[in-house]
């Protein structure tokens, strides 16, 4: 089907002219899953920049599932994409659905998170920041005391990305003897019960003896807010990232300290520009802004990496001011709380 397609266009090109063929492009999304909120706001922005550029978009969502995913990617190659984004739901096993691209001459954007593979596009946040700036604001609100990590998925390189800002943070204080890392652990899928259940176990391990949370991401700090309040905890500095409404709404409430915002407007954005760019014959190296980057096997990727915002009960304005979350939103329930819901 593809040999077919391709065949069609090379002879609408010598016809039409290979401008025109913009509008024919199709750019296949293969989504890990959608049970976070952030994902639909990603897909808006990616529909919204395929739009602008006059091409299609076609999608797939493996449902948490690694081997769902493989099949997802053919299927959509099958329909003949000209360029896929991939967001992997293990970084190990998308391998054969890079190649199964590759050999169809598909490029490859790897979607926030890592594909240690240098024929795709590394394009996310800078998540080592990300987890930096995490741990700053937890050990500015504790800055003595017990310390519990809650990791991402295992499966995630990004887990491992954040983990590693935030012990850069949080290694003088530990050295120091001012904190002590008392419990840690992955959290499967990023499923915010698999973390509510972590930190139910490691509550009980050390008799609610926990100053602190550092929660990797804000679905992660949910499940671990839910398990403090169980215990009457909740207030306790906890942090999150990616701006989700619910977290954000903790942040206005005092149930969490910071969810580290990354507009996923932008990423998507930028994510369909560059599937176009490069299914339009952009090499890697021709993207705006991409740079070359060593992986930590040692491999070099071309990247692009977006900045990051630390969102706190200081600065909650921005994330309402630039039409993230509704003011509504952002307050409800929150009484005598920090602007812009005072």
């Amino acid at each position: 089907m593809r040999l077919f397609s391709s065949a069609i266009a090379v002879i609408a090109g010598a016809m039409i002219g290979t401008a025109a063929l913009a509008d024919d492009l199709v750019v296949g999304v293969s989504w890990s899953n959608f049970q976070e909120e952030r994902w639909k706001t990603d897909e808006a922005a990616i529909k919204s920049a395929l739009a602008a550029a006059g091409a299609k978009y076609v999608s797939a969502d493996a449902q948490s599932s690694s081997a769902k995913q493989l099949s997802d990617v053919e299927s959509l190659i099958a329909q003949g994409v000209d360029a896929l984004i991939i967001l992997a739901q293990d970084a190990q096993a998308i391998g054969p659905a890079v190649q199964a691209a590759a050999d169809e001459g598909i490029p490859v954007v790897g979607y926030d998170r890592l594909i240690d593979d240098p024929r795709a596009f590394y394009l996310t946040f800078d998540n080592v920041e990300v987890g930096r700036m995490q741990a700053r604001e937890v050990l500015k609100a504790a800055p003595k005391g017990d310390y519990v990590m809650i990791k991402g998925s295992p499966t995630d390189p990004n887990a491992d990305f954040l983990r590693g800002g935030q012990q850069e943070v949080l290694q003088a204080a530990i050295d120091a003897g001012d904190i002590k890392i008392v419990g840690e652990a992955y959290t499967d899928g990023w499923l915010p019960a698999n973390a509510q259940r972590n930190m139910e176990q490691i509550l009980t391990a050390n008799d609610n003896k926990v100053d602190a949370v550092v929660a990797s991401n804000d679905g992660t700090a949910g499940g671990v807010v839910a398990a403090l309040t169980a215990q009457g905890m909740e207030g306790i500095p906890v942090s999150g990232q990616d701006g989700d409404h619910a977290a954000l709404n903790r942040v206005a409430k005092g149930t969490q300290t910071v969810s580290v915002w990354k507009d996923a407007r932008d990423l998507g954005r930028a994510a369909g520009e560059i599937a176009v760019a490069m299914a339009k014959g952009a090499k890697m190296s021709e993207i705006d802004g991409a740079v070359q980057w060593t992986s930590p096997s040692g491999k070099t990727l071309w990247a692009k990496f977006l900045k990051p915002v630390p969102i706190t009960r200081d600065n909650l304005s921005v994330v309402v001011d630039a039409g993230w979350i509704s003011k509504d939103a952002l307050c409800q329930g929150v009484t005598n709380g920090p602007a812009p819901c005072n």
